[in-house]
């Protein structure tokens, strides 16, 4: 399948990264590590320097944030998931 991002270039062939980026993200989220699988690595570290920032007492927001994405990614199809986070690259939610 031919998948094209949000400028309309397309985007080469790649395997779904949804199923290890949605269990990643709910065990752990705290840390961002879901979204460094994904190439999000600004996000990645703001999830990240978050939690060290605060001591860790941080990563109850963080948590609840990487559960929700897990959630989200694992109810996704496989096209979906890598039409809206691999191919045009959506963040947050």
């Amino acid at each position: 399948m031919e998948i094209i991002d949000k400028n309309g270039n397309t985007v080469p062939n790649q395997q779904s990264k949804r199923v290890l980026t949605g269990i990643i993200g709910i065990i752990l989220g705290s840390l961002g590590i879901h979204k460094f699988i994904l190439g999000y690595t600004k996000e990645g570290l703001i999830l990240l320097g978050f939690a060290v920032v605060t001591c860790g007492i941080g990563t109850s927001l963080t948590g609840l944030i990487g559960l929700i994405e897990g959630i989200i990614y694992l109810t996704k199809s496989d096209d979906e998931f890598m039409h809206t986070y691999q191919a045009n690259k959506k963040a947050w939610f």
